[in-house]
């Protein structure tokens, strides 16, 4: 088997093997093929595409190249969620402690935030305690005992994908949706879950800025999921705009406890909701979403959410009394409130712009190695259909940044207005399963 004869062959639209495909990529993760030859077939793919074999088969290939977790002792159906990214998302911090408690074990693998976009294991870092690390021992016996458990990305998981993401990157075949698709599939299944929700994020700050596209990826992953023996759902979200109504580490903590308290934004709420209880679905605790979603309404209502969230904290080093009095997570010492200049209705947000604005303020990082600070990040007092009056204000800046010029400026462009108010906004579009 040549390298060439295989990149003449996806360039000419025909379907490449599994054994093939084996070749290119693991030989790539051991040095043995080019990135010359490498960018060629990534080029190839990305224009002729791959269909649901290949891809499904790109998949496994990637989980292959490196280590795999064993969660085979852990009792029950292992569920995961994973979110292709947005502003604002404070998702998992939210359904890990409701999915759990309705008995269904959540081990999860999270990453740091890059770029405009957060990470799951930043927001839980701001927690003062909480550990991120656990050893084997301690992620398996908080699992089986309190059915959740969330730790860093560890070992040497699917590092074809890692190498391959790299030359991506380089080489504009980012936005490929057989690519996309494997890459994010086969951390999940390296990660040894045994079912999986998909929170699709799709708007101006999402990857996927329309739906079709959105859609395509859906389908895409949720068949790759069936054809490696995971049961697979997509939920699309709206990213058109930060989900609730902070963006930040520590902010968004305190925002998922409101949640879990019963006094969450509308929009964050209901995609959180809908996501857990597709997660208690597949984990067989319940028969229907709607079951499931009404046991989370009463979960929240009782207080026994909010409890659950403490032992999650506790079980992982962090102060439980930051739960109980969230007035005591990292505050910055600068709140600049931004007013508005023009009166009407939020008609329009470019989230994306909201995301990079908090990421100056300190609140993300540009590289993987940038420090963050936990306690900057933005509060949104305005979103689509709020009217505005002159001299309103539309958000508040938290930073201990010297200036705030730059973020400002970037946060003003995200706001679009107009006189007429606008149509009520969709927070989930469509379930793909």
């Amino acid at each position: 088997m040549r390298v060439v004869d295989l990149i003449n062959k996806k360039k000419l639209g025909e379907k490449l093997t599994k054994e093939e495909i084996d070749f290119v990529v693991l030989g790539y993760t051991k040095g043995e093929v080019p990135d010359y030859q490498m960018s060629a077939m990534l080029m190839a793919i990305y224009f002729k595409g791959m269909d649901r074999e290949e891809t499904s088969n790109l998949t496994d290939a990637f989980v292959r190249s490196g280590d795999t977790v064993d969660l085979s002792r852990i009792e029950g159906i292992k569920v995961d969620k994973h979110s292709t990214g947005g502003v604002g998302d404070k998702i998992s911090l939210i359904v890990t402690p409701l999915v759990a408690s309705c008995g269904i074990p959540v081990a999860k693998m999270s990453g740091r935030g890059l770029g405009h976009t957060g990470g799951t294991v930043d927001k839980l870092e701001s927690i003062e305690g909480f550990k991120i690390e656990l050893s084997g021992e301690e992620f398996i016996k908080n699992v089986n005992e309190h059915k959740m458990a969330i730790v860093g990305q560890s070992g040497d998981l699917t590092p074809a994908d890692k190498k391959i993401y790299a030359l991506r990157d380089v080489t504009g075949t980012i936005d490929s949706i057989p690519l996309i698709a494997s890459s994010i599939m086969s951390k999940k299944i390296a990660s040894g879950a045994d079912a999986i929700v998909l929170d699709v994020k799709v708007g101006s700050g999402a990857f996927m800025k329309n739906l079709e596209d959105a859609r395509v990826l859906a389908r895409t992953m949720v068949d790759i999921g069936g054809e490696l023996g995971r049961k697979t759902v997509a939920v699309i979200t709206n990213m058109d705009q930060p989900l609730g109504h902070e963006v930040g580490n520590a902010n968004e903590v305190y925002e998922a406890i409101e949640v879990l308290k019963g006094h969450g934004a509308q929009d964050e709420t209901e995609v959180a909701l809908t996501i857990a209880s597709y997660m208690a679905v597949l984990g067989g605790a319940y028969q229907t979403v709607e079951e499931a979603h009404a046991f989370f309404e009463k979960l929240i209502e009782s207080g026994e959410a909010i409890e659950k969230l403490k032992t999650f904290v506790s079980i992982q080093g962090g102060n439980p009394d930051l739960i109980e009095h969230p007035e005591k997570l990292p505050v910055a010492s600068t709140h600049l409130e931004v007013k508005a200049d023009i009166e009407g209705y939020v008609s329009g947000f470019d989230a994306e712009k909201v995301g990079v604005a908090a990421m100056m303020l300190g609140a993300g990082r540009q590289k993987k190695e940038d420090p963050i600070d936990y306690s900057a990040g933005i509060t949104l007092k305005k979103k689509i259909r709020d009217h505005v009056n002159l001299g309103d204000v539309l958000c508040v800046l938290h930073t201990n940044h010297d200036s705030t010029v730059e973020a400002e400026k970037m946060v003003r462009a995200a706001f679009a207005f107009s006189a007429n108010e606008p149509a009520p906004v969709k927070y989930i579009y469509e379930i793909v399963q």
